[in-house]
């Protein structure tokens, strides 16, 4: 049994969350905050498995929240943003930067349909989120030597793929790129409805180099990452970048095995490829073709990786140039660029 706490200052928000998420046969919601500092208390308390967060809560707001509970009793935690306007999604980005796995938008509380749709994708993350383990990982160092080749072939493009856990591991490697960064970056990060413009202006506030959303029409452009929207797939073809309204592969739209596979058609000699965590398999298939036709390609370990699911399908097809841990990445991203 999944042993949920509800944390928001919302009577009616927490009483639909209740509701819905008792009537699984495999959650319950073992406690109700109805401000931070509550929430604090009662994780220090119950332990639950996983904490629903909002972020303007009075007292204590779910960004201190988070903090202190990623401090002294981590705990895999899930922020609900109100809105999708720009300040909330900021608020709920710093919160996956203090620790936080993922967010979500609320539910609408009107309209069945919409409701059956967001307690259908709730449930999903809740099973994958909780089982994850939150902890910090030890910063490894030398122990880790790149067998990068000494003289490597110029690459101008990064291309990074991220799901479950990606934000802040992107996030890590993004705000090391230099201003004047060689390279031109394309980012797919699976992530919720309507959040990828969000997850793109955090990044550019976060990095040197800037960050925006892609557009049919963009070229690859030295010193600029561009993020795949959502709900649509993101290719280049004829060195252009096209955002299409094509089904979705491997249950996802975007796909970075759609992305990496039409790099891989067309330039791949010039891309260094980054596997990063996540759930399932996307984006192993795509590195084994970014590898088989030239590129240089690179998957995070298991050890830091918040879910070792795509990295390690991608490992176990030998997609794999290198196996990395995500703290020596840039160092390796930086090499390759700066040769």
């Amino acid at each position: 049994m999944i042993r949920i706490l509800i944390a928001d200052d919302s009577i009616l928000i927490r009483t639909v969350l209740r509701d819905a998420l008792n009537s699984c046969i495999d959650m319950t919601v073992a406690g109700e905050a109805a401000n931070g500092e509550e929430a604090v208390s009662l994780n220090d308390l119950l332990k639950p498995d996983l904490i629903i967060m909002d972020i303007l809560m009075p007292l204590m707001d779910g960004l201190k929240a988070t903090e202190v509970i990623m401090a002294k009793n981590p705990t895999p935690i899930l922020i609900l943003s109100s809105t999708l306007d720009d300040k909330d999604v900021k608020l709920a980005f710093t919160a996956i930067k203090k620790g936080a796995l993922d967010v979500m938008g609320k539910p609408s509380l009107t309209g069945s349909a919409s409701q059956g749709a967001f307690f259908a994708k709730l449930q999903e993350k809740i099973r994958l989120l909780s089982k994850i383990k939150v902890i910090h990982h030890i910063q490894r160092g030398d122990r880790f030597k790149s067998t990068l080749p000494s003289r490597p072939s110029f690459r101008g493009i990064l291309a990074i793929g991220a799901s479950t856990g990606g934000p802040k591991a992107v996030m890590s490697i993004i705000k090391t790129l230099p201003q004047g960064f060689s390279g031109a970056v394309f980012i797919v990060q699976h992530i919720s409805s309507g959040f990828a413009k969000g997850f793109a202006h955090w990044l550019d506030l976060e990095s040197n180099i800037t960050v925006r959303l892609a557009e049919t029409g963009d070229l690859p452009t030295p010193g600029t990452a561009l993020v795949a929207p959502t709900d649509c797939q993101m290719v280049l073809e004829g060195g252009v970048v096209k955002i299409i309204d094509a089904p979705a592969v491997n249950s996802c739209r975007p796909s970075i095995d759609v992305f990496f596979e039409s790099l891989a058609s067309c330039k791949a000699k010039d891309t260094v490829g980054l596997l990063l965590t996540g759930m399932g398999r996307d984006g192993a298939q795509g590195l084994l073709q970014l590898k088989e036709n030239g590129a240089f390609t690179i998957a995070q370990d298991e050890q830091s990786c918040a879910v070792f699911g795509m990295p390690k399908a991608a490992i176990a097809l030998n997609a794999a140039n290198e196996v990395l841990p995500l703290e020596i990445m840039p160092e390796a991203v930086m090499k390759i660029f700066n040769s």
